[in-house]
């Protein structure tokens, strides 16, 4: 049976784009795989956080990992930084990565444009030693990943060749996993960009009540044109809607073309509106139950508990491998 391992940042609140892309995907794994999805709060300490937010994200992201259908008797759901090996592996793999590689990141390089150079950290510089060391710890097989850690993953590969050559077969190599429908949602005030925490009129939050979702969608960035096909170049606006339905009916892109062909855009988007409330109104309705239940906090402790058996075990090996008691 294969590892698959995946996590989202806790640096606000979830939106449609982290449900398709993500949340959507991770129950699929956990009857046939070791399943370790975990909260990277570790990850969102790069860049500037309130505490408080910092906790409560945490907790309604672990809320929402149940209500998509994460069954903690499946899957082990922890807090990243509960588990100390995380913190340990990065300290150490750090000397096993060179400053050259960091700065090639092309998601490094997009963010600190828009930062000052004294703003940047070198947490947000070193991210994907941590995330590298995220993924060792678990051995996994399998991370799913949008395609813009493709790269981060190609690092770790790297990072894997190079230490088991020096110190022999201890690290496992990981593969990376795009989903192949609903990997990239775009913004729809602006659908050439990925759809965002941190832009409040093109996303969509899982909490947002159904007449916020339906006058968003209704309002979508289009095209003049008349015709519904996927070409995200010619129809980038279309092209999101089109990879939005597909990825909640389950079906493929050719699939949905035909099933929308004789529609105008105004009947397109009510019907992708429709779903999108009707997928929002069943999972705000679970998530609600599970908060209130204060469930979260028994799977995280659990979580944290399986978690630390196999992370642990990893690292004492890399640590006898490279000499340290």
């Amino acid at each position: 049976m294969k590892t698959v391992l995946s996590g989202i940042k806790p640096t606000g609140t979830l939106t449609l784009g982290n449900y398709l892309g993500a949340l959507k995907r991770f129950p699929t794994f956990q009857n046939d795989h070791h399943s370790y999805i975990f909260i990277a709060d570790l990850h969102a300490l790069t860049l500037p956080i309130d505490p408080k937010i910092l906790k409560d994200n945490a907790i309604s992201i672990a809320a929402f990992y149940l209500a998509a259908g994460l069954d903690p008797n499946k899957s082990t759901i922890f807090l990243q930084s509960q588990v100390s090996a995380h913190a340990e592996l990065n300290a150490i793999l750090q000397n096993f990565i060179y400053m050259g590689e960091l700065s090639r990141m092309t998601q490094f390089k997009d963010k600190v444009t828009s930062l000052n150079e004294s703003a940047i950290g070198l947490g947000l510089f070193s991210y994907p030693v941590l995330m590298a060391s995220d993924i060792l710890l678990y051995n996994a097989d399998i991370v799913p990943v949008g395609d813009d850690q493709i790269q981060h993953i190609e690092l770790t590969r790297d990072l894997v060749k190079r230490f088991n050559h020096r110190y022999g077969d201890i690290l496992k190599m990981p593969k990376a996993e795009l989903n192949k429908v609903g990997s990239r949602i775009m913004s729809f005030s602006d659908p050439t960009k990925k759809m965002s925490k941190s832009d409040p009129k093109g996303n969509i939050d899982l909490n947002e009540p159904s007449a916020s979702v339906k006058k968003k969608i209704m309002s979508a960035v289009t095209d003049s044109g008349n015709t519904i096909y996927f070409n995200p170049e010619e129809k980038p606006g279309i092209s999101n809607l089109l990879t939005i339905l597909a990825s909640i009916r389950g079906l493929s892109i050719p699939e949905v073309e035909l099933l929308v062909k004789d529609f105008s855009y105004g009947q397109f988007k009510t019907l992708v509106s429709d779903e999108v409330v009707a997928l929002l109104t069943d999972l705000q309705s679970k998530y609600n139950q599970i908060i209130q239940s204060g469930y979260v906090f028994d799977v995280l402790e659990k979580g944290k508990k399986k978690a630390e058996l196999i992370a642990n075990a990893t690292l004492n090996e890399v640590k006898k491998a490279i000499g340290l008691w």
